[in-house]
């Protein structure tokens, strides 16, 4: 592991972790990651495997990611040019948290959905049913 040059404290509103604790928690970041977990992908291919991602995001997480050090981008000179994206070393020490995280969901999705149910009928009032 590596010894840190400051002493970072997420719990300190100015510490430069907040913003890349920030960033991993982006959905996109997370599918982004957890495809790239098994080797590298192109950028079309993830696009069609990451249902509901425009080109755009696509583009912003991993630029994003290749600027963290978490991904690698490569270009082959062919006819057309290929791009490839892959983890890094770097990323493969969270990948595990990653993949962890974001399989969780799917399978705790239907006791949220249950529990989210049961807030909303005991706080009619609050209409956090609009909330993501």
């Amino acid at each position: 592991m590596n010894t840190p040059l400051f002493a970072y404290n997420i719990y300190d509103s100015r510490c430069p972790t907040r913003d890349l604790l920030a960033r991993l928690a982006d959905k996109w970041v997370l599918l982004v990651m957890d495809k790239l977990e098994n080797g590298p992908m192109r950028f079309n291919t993830l696009r069609r495997e990451i249902m509901g991602i425009t080109q755009k995001m696509l583009t912003q997480t991993l630029r994003k990611l290749e600027r963290d050090g978490l991904i690698e981008r490569t270009v082959f000179q062919t006819m057309p040019v290929t791009v490839e994206y892959r983890l890094t070393a770097l990323a493969t020490t969270l990948i595990e948290t990653v993949t962890v995280l974001a399989h969780w969901a799917e399978s705790n999705m239907d006791a949220v959905a249950a529990a989210q149910t049961a807030y909303d009928s005991a706080n009619p009032s609050l209409n956090l049913q609009s909330l993501p």
